[in-house]
């Protein structure tokens, strides 16, 4: 894990005009109006079902092709699941409670990092221009901001629903793989948004498409709060 003190702001210069893109799974690249994560844009993750997976399978093909991440306000976060996730962990900076210092301390990782996941900001008390600064910092700096909740303004939303877990057989043996839904609205898409079925996680826990075989789901629902 990356010490956030390792990173100085002034390390990654102003992005080109056209931004750019950040690499994402095929999985969710196919639900994305950009195939990937847009430099400069801010992505609302929606709490429900396997809202922690997702965020970890948007952080994980980004971070394997070189990319810097963080996670501001997720003391639960655990390690071993973002490397299971494909997360590369030398390239993940964790900062679990950033207390009253939640604003300055995503403005200062948004000048340092390319992907930038924040919770709590309902809680904090962050204001709707408080929003629209993140978002701009972001913009200035050609820096994902992933907001973990409601974000009035995202660009993007993604959420999961119909979650069910494949693995137990008839009552016994291991949960293997989790089916979801993930849907995707926002700029970019039409106003129905897409939407597709995926394993979060797949075998290996990664992030895969469902297959035929795995359409039959375990009834078991999880309520994975952000």
């Amino acid at each position: 894990m990356r010490r956030v003190e390792g990173r100085s702001a002034a390390v990654r210069p102003a992005p080109e005009p056209d931004g750019g893109l950040l690499p994402v799974a095929p999985p969710l690249a196919r639900l994305l109006p950009s195939g990937g994560l847009r430099r400069g844009s801010t992505v609302a993750v929606q709490p429900g079902p396997a809202a922690t997976s997702l965020l970890l399978a948007l952080l994980a093909e980004a971070s394997a092709e070189g990319a810097w991440a963080a996670v501001v306000g997720r003391p639960e976060l655990g390690l071993v699941a973002a490397a299971e996730a494909g997360v590369r962990l030398e390239r993940l900076a964790l900062v679990p409670e950033p207390g009253p210092d939640l604003m300055a301390v995503t403005v200062a990782l948004l000048d340092g990092m390319d992907v930038v996941a924040v919770a709590g900001a309902e809680r904090a008390g962050v204001r709707a221009a408080e929003r629209q600064r993140l978002a701009a910092r972001a913009r200035q700096r050609g820096a994902v901001l992933v907001a973990l909740g409601s974000w009035p303004g995202a660009d993007l939303e993604l959420g999961c629903a119909e979650a069910g877990w494949q693995g137990l057989g008839t009552g016994s043996g291991r949960l293997r793989t989790r089916q979801v839904r993930v849907r995707v609205r926002g700029r970019g898409l039409a106003p129905g948004g897409r939407s597709a079925g995926l394993l979060l996680p797949a075998p290996g826990g990664a992030v895969a498409a469902a297959s035929a075989a795995a359409e039959i789901a375990v009834p078991h629902v999880e309520q994975e709060a952000v």
